[in-house]
């Protein structure tokens, strides 16, 4: 089944580089010059022509992808992962960009000018630079204009012309941003140059209401707020990606295993020495010089399958929500395990003393305490040797432990040498 549909895809890249080179047919170039007169033509002579040449390197290209789509269809397997899942490309990433800007058209949800200055300074720069000049000590009263901060994130590849999300929040005291609209913001990286600029209709989630009386109720977040396609990119971030002869897989998890099968596969794939292990976290690539091969290239190796390294044993425990998670290697050592619960419960009370009559006493309040001490009873369990994860979760079960208590069990069993795991609290 699986070869009969390859036959499409032979057909499409055989047609691709016949119709890119003007050559013959790539299966008929794999029969020899007997068959093929004109692969004959280009062998004549001292050297190939650059069109034979081109036609060669296209080929061996194609024949490389139907390599690789036979490896793939034999090779996968239910706990694997595609490359592109696990590991990022060095040198391809987004770049975060920041701007200041104004919202304005509030419905009286803006900004308090006396407690926000800079709101006002701003608003006179604008005005400026349309030649509109204030008279000096004007205090304005803006209730519908919010100074506001906006950030986006800058994608891989991104050419000038093409459009980003922004998101926009108020850095004021502006109850709501719902209606506004942001007036033109050039948004900057991290090295001061502008590589976008924003503007636009905000869409809001949270909206709020008020009473006569002091009474208020708030859904989601009013402050904040997005504006889809809302930036237009500028200038365009250089990158690694067309200018090394390498290029480097950084494995999001690093792990020496998974660094080894990635370089182990992709070697087996494309022939020994194209993919090389440097450390736990990277595997260096060798890639063709042409862009357009470059691109087909890597669209085949990011959509190979592996199998990651399994992870260490862990035991991660988060203190203040007691969310405990037990890995699938966490074994235990030959232990045995009782925990009882001490309550120690204190209740005041106050007594009153009265004196008799004619006594000449005073009435007085004496504080009354009374201490209980309880303890639970406990069973002891006891851990074999090797224990899995499934065993520890059904001895904790038949003990019935809170997660309060079984935090102090695997503190305990660590400190004592039995649990063979990294415990990490969070």
């Amino acid at each position: 089944m699986f070869f009969r549909n390859l036959v499409p895809v032979v057909r499409g890249i055989t047609q691709l580089v016949h119709a890119r080179h003007g050559g013959p047919n790539a299966l008929a170039l794999l029969a020899g010059p007997a068959l093929n007169p004109s692969l004959g033509a280009c062998r004549k002579g001292p050297s190939f022509s650059q069109s034979c040449m081109g036609y060669m390197v296209s080929l061996r290209l194609a024949l490389l992808i139907m390599t690789a789509l036979l490896f793939a269809s034999v090779s996968v397997t239910s706990q694997a992962e595609r490359l592109k899942d696990i590991a990022d490309i060095a040198g391809v990433r987004s770049n975060p960009l920041v701007g200041y800007g104004l919202v304005v058209g509030l419905d009286g949800t803006g900004d308090q000018t006396t407690q926000t200055p800079f709101t006002t300074q701003s608003f006179n720069s604008m005005l400026k630079q349309f030649g509109v000049t204030l008279p000096q000590g004007t205090n304005l009263q803006l209730k519908n204009v919010a100074a506001v901060a906006v950030h986006a994130e800058l994608p891989a590849f991104a050419k000038p012309g093409q459009a980003i999300d922004v998101t926009i929040s108020s850095i004021g005291n502006s109850k709501s941003l719902r209606g506004g609209s942001l007036l033109m913001t050039p948004l900057k990286g991290a090295d001061g140059n502008i590589y976008a600029v924003a503007q636009g209709n905000l869409v809001v989630g949270g909206f709020g209401a008020q009473g006569a009386d002091g009474s208020r109720i708030t859904v989601n977040v009013p402050s904040v707020g997005r504006i889809p396609n809302g930036a237009q990119v500028e200038r365009a971030v250089p990158n690694a990606f067309s200018k090394n002869r390498h290029l480097i897989f950084n494995l999001q998890r690093p792990d020496f295993t998974t660094a080894k099968r990635v370089a182990e596969t992709i070697n087996d794939m494309l022939g020994p020495q194209v993919a090389q292990a440097i450390d736990a976290g990277s595997i260096q690539v060798t890639a063709p010089d042409s862009l357009n091969d470059r691109v087909t290239y890597m669209a085949m190796l990011e959509n190979i399958e592996v199998t990651p390294g399994e992870e260490a044993a862990k035991v991660i425990i988060n203190s203040r929500t007691g969310t405990i998670v037990v890995g699938a290697k966490v074994k235990v050592n030959p232990v045995a395990v009782s925990h009882g619960s001490l309550t120690v419960t204190i209740s005041e009370a106050a007594a009153v003393s009265q004196p008799a009559p004619f006594s000449e006493g005073e009435t007085v309040v004496l504080p009354e305490s009374q201490i209980d001490v309880s303890e639970e009873g406990s069973r002891m369990f006891k851990f074999q040797k090797g224990t899995s994860l499934d065993d520890i979760v059904r001895a904790v079960n038949q003990v019935g432990a809170a997660p309060g208590d079984l935090m102090a069990i695997l503190e305990a069993m660590k400190q004592a040498g039995a649990l063979q795991a990294n415990l990490i609290v969070i």
